[in-house]
């Protein structure tokens, strides 16, 4: 039985100005500065990484390499459902003034960095800011604009992860080569700069409710001290094998103390994540609807850059922007979808659509081989683009509308969570199967099938060959190394039968993607048609409201 206040409950004009009182060019500001605290946080996620093994060289820390990935990861990760709650309590303002400032100080210190310690330890500083920056800007959003008119500005998420992840690479290789890799954090300084004197001039201090409430710092701890095990057993993994005791050890450690989590949120009087939630089948549907389409896709993101490294000899820089048509798909089907679903006010078709128009874009990816077009290639990532887009537009816009305004943020933070745990899962199990995939046996059958004479490809794997050490040397020395001791007149059918096994091994791990794809199909299906309310559930409390603009809006109320 799903239940939300109805619009009976709504006191007088609320419904046309949910941001009680705000003119249409301020909330516009706002929906900009917003957006450019998205942007940050989105290209922090892509101008770092082609220039990680430039860093690493530089300070000498090639064994801490992972961790300046993990630590951000971590940290961005299990701030995100505390901001949420927080920013239900406290309001929306101060919770993003705070997480701004922060990401932006530990960007300072980042690009101060002497050593690769002192990166780990600032780049975790950057994501204890980072986590407020999603889920609170897209609950901002939420305040803003009735969930009948959210579509239209929701869309505009994916179009700014889909600039983030075309500028990014690009941007961080330029930075690097013509300045110097300590840039690519003080780049963040004068946007943040901006996003920061906006929000603190326009924002107003919008949330659920006015009354005192005793903060859940027993559900802090707990769910601090599940997520943290999980998220860095899934990472070892990525890098070691899922044979590892101790990363099995840690992963089960973490499932063990997020039981204890649900136990302590069952009797909080105010949990930091709202286990009743769940009980609403819109809810629910949706949390595991992102998890397994953010599961499928997730490969599909990292394993296109190394195909265009390792079988087309594409530099970082150029990989990131062969990834043009996945974007182009995603940026216009977000901003449509929006637009979709704000015109027609249903969701659940555009959604569902969506989902299956991904199952088959990733489908057509698993059939990736070496020799595959490039023009093949392009149409199968515009199609798995364009099914990725309304995941980042419509779900916020469902679950949004499925919730009471009072718990908006929390709900919201909720589904990035689950957006951020799905994609890191599926990373990590599609290494996995990429490893057991790209084995001796497929490459040396490859190499003869290109034409080597079978008493020259050795039965034993050659030394060096190493799926790990490989992948995790692409784009920074040479992995095929072992290929320079073949004879020159082998080196052709050798190169194309571990061109064509490594492609062999992406595209069979790209099935992983297409099964969680298929479940998120059906998950969907159980996805309640709601309708978008045009107004707000209850009157939130407003703070700090510029000069002038609480009169018009009238006294304000909180809500219950």
């Amino acid at each position: 039985m799903e239940a939300f206040p109805t619009d009976t409950e709504i006191e007088p004009n609320v419904g046309e100005d949910p941001a009680l009182g705000l003119e249409r060019r301020a909330k516009f500001e706002i929906l900009g500065a917003i957006l450019l605290g998205m942007f940050l946080a989105a290209l922090d996620q892509t101008i770092v990484g082609p220039v990680l093994p430039t860093i690493t060289k530089d300070l000498n820390g090639a064994d801490l390499y992972v961790w300046v990935v993990t630590s951000f990861l971590l940290t961005s990760t299990i701030t995100v459902p505390i901001y949420g709650k927080l920013s239900d309590i406290y309001g929306r303002r101060p919770l993003l003034l705070i997480g701004i400032s922060i990401f932006l100080i530990g960007s300072v210190l980042s690009g101060l960095s002497q050593t690769m310690w002192e990166l780990v330890l600032f780049r975790g500083l950057q994501g204890l800011g980072a986590g407020a920056l999603f889920p609170i800007a897209l609950a901002v959003i939420g305040d803003l604009f009735t969930p009948a008119e959210r579509g239209k500005y929701q869309g505009l998420f994916g179009a700014v992860f889909g600039v983030a992840f075309l500028v990014g690479p690009g941007l961080g290789g330029w930075i690097t080569q013509n300045i110097s890799w300590n840039w690519i954090f003080f780049v963040n300084v004068p946007i943040g700069l901006i996003a920061l004197a906006v929000i603190a001039r326009l924002l107003p201090n919008i949330k659920g409710r006015a009354r005192q409430v005793k903060i859940d710092y027993l559900g802090v701890i707990t769910l601090t001290l599940g997520l943290v095990p999980i998220l860095i057993g899934l990472t070892v993994a990525e890098t070691s094998s899922w044979s590892d005791p101790g990363v099995w050890g840690s992963i089960l450690a973490g499932i063990v103390l997020l039981g204890i989590f649900i136990l302590v949120e069952m009797r909080a009087p105010e949990p930091i994540i709202p286990l009743h939630l769940f009980r609403n089948r819109t809810f629910s549907a949706s949390m595991i609807s992102i998890f397994l389409a953010t599961f499928g896709f997730g490969a599909a993101i990292v394993f296109l850059p190394l195909y265009f490294q390792v079988v087309q000899g594409s530099d970082p820089t150029a990989s990131g922007y062969q990834l043009l048509p996945f974007l182009l798909g995603l940026i216009v089907s977000s901003i449509a979808s929006g637009q979709i679903v704000s015109r027609t006010g249903r969701y659940k078709a555009v959604i569902v659509v969506g989902l299956i128009i991904l199952t088959v874009g990733l489908y057509l990816m698993s059939g990736l081989r070496a020799n595959t077009s490039d023009i093949e290639l392009s149409l199968w990532m515009i199609v798995a683009g364009a099914g990725v887009g309304p995941m980042f537009a419509v779900f916020t816009i469902i679950v949004q509308n499925s919730v009471p305004f009072h718990e908006l943020g929390t709900a919201t933070s909720d589904l990035t969570l689950f957006r951020q745990i799905g994609t890191t899962m599926g990373l990590t199990l599609a290494f996995t199967l990429f490893r057991e995939n790209l084995t001796w046996d497929l490459l040396r059958n490859q190499i003869l099938l290109s034409g080597a004479p079978p008493d020259s490809v050795s039965v034993a794997a050659p030394p060096g060959f190493d799926v790990s050490a490989l992948v995790n040397a692409v784009g920074n020395t040479n992995p095929f190394a072992f290929l320079s001791q073949v004879p020159a007149e082998l080196q052709g059918a050798f190169t194309q039968g571990f061109h064509q096994a490594f492609t062999i091994a992406i595209a069979n791990s790209m099935l992983l993607g297409v099964g969680a794809a298929l479940l998120s199909v059906v998950a969907a299906f159980f996805l309640h048609e709601i309708p978008l309310r045009t107004t707000h559930a209850a009157r939130p409390a407003v703070e700090g409201r510029p000069t002038g603009e609480a009169a018009a809006a009238g006294p304000a109320t909180t809500a219950s």
